[in-house]
């Protein structure tokens, strides 16, 4: 089963200090937080090394429990002209930079996603994949691929047999719920997943009615996990099924809640995700 040692996702605080982040998430409830490779990097440019960071945030009671992310890892990222979406700042994460940092903070593994828009072949995404795969075991952690519906990898279908035709043992998925249902992908596809390939899984709500910019609702418009329309019990139920043991991480960009002391944005973020897995459990066992 999941567990319910949860993660605070990192992105949607990148406009908050590292350092800053810590107290609220250990508050609020949270175990771990994910961190984006810019939070490792800003603070080693300040003088404090990367141990100093994980020992500080276990000072704070909160593992590291994954960096998020690495974006320019198929051929075609990296000779990306200017006008690919976010294309400075995603050149800027490759496997080989993304690796290393991960295996300096201590992070057990990292995520890789698609977001310029480029939509690789079968062969040429798990080549690629591969390669960040093998990058990783070098240093003993895990690689996921995380599904983006308004990029060149957008469902999950897609995404497993990527993670297949690449047959690394670390490799797996990272698994959002709002990536999952906007993108359509299938609950019983996701059942028949060995749970040893689920890494991670973030959990999100959202409006019945999806927006028609999928990247601008992504970023701005997601809800607390119970209060939208996902079936979130089934979502969860199912990864259940596969045997996964993945930490939970709750993920919400909201333009409403970035108006908030974080403290304030994330009261509510364990408790409403928990009482999904608590709902979830409760009708699978009925």
């Amino acid at each position: 089963m999941l567990s319910t040692d949860l993660v605070l996702s990192g992105p949607p605080f990148v406009h908050l200090p590292l350092l800053d982040r810590m107290a609220p998430a250990r508050d609020a409830g949270f175990t771990g937080m994910s961190l984006m490779p810019g939070d490792v990097w800003g603070l080693e440019r300040q003088g404090m090394a990367a141990s100093d960071i994980a020992a500080r945030m276990a000072d704070h009671g909160l593992s590291v429990m994954e960096i998020d992310c690495t974006a320019c890892w198929l051929p075609a990222h990296r000779v990306a002209g200017d006008d690919a979406p976010m294309a400075t700042l995603l050149r800027s994460l490759t496997p080989e930079r993304v690796v290393e940092t991960a295996a300096r903070i201590g992070a057990p593994s990292l995520t890789v996603v698609e977001m310029m828009g480029m939509t690789p072949s079968l062969d040429e995404a798990a080549e690629a994949f591969a390669h960040v795969c093998d990058l990783a075991a070098g240093h003993g952690l895990r690689a996921h691929i995380e599904f983006l519906p308004f990029g060149g990898i957008p469902d999950l279908a897609t995404a497993w047999a990527i993670v297949q035709a690449a047959g690394c043992a670390n490799g797996g998925l990272t698994l959002d719920s709002w990536h999952f249902f906007r993108s359509g992908s299938s609950l019983e596809l996701l059942r028949s997943i060995p749970g040893d390939r689920i890494h991670t899984v973030q959990i999100n709500d959202a409006p019945t009615r999806a927006s028609d910019d999928l990247m601008r609702e992504t970023m701005n418009g997601r809800m607390l996990p119970g209060t939208g329309s996902f079936d979130l019990p089934g979502f969860i139920a199912a990864i259940d099924a596969t045997g996964s043991t993945a930490p939970l991480s709750v993920e919400i960009f909201s333009s409403e809640l970035a108006q908030q002391p974080m403290a304030d944005a994330i009261r509510d973020w364990a408790g409403s995700a928990l009482s999904v897995v608590a709902q979830a459990r409760k009708e699978a066992r009925t």
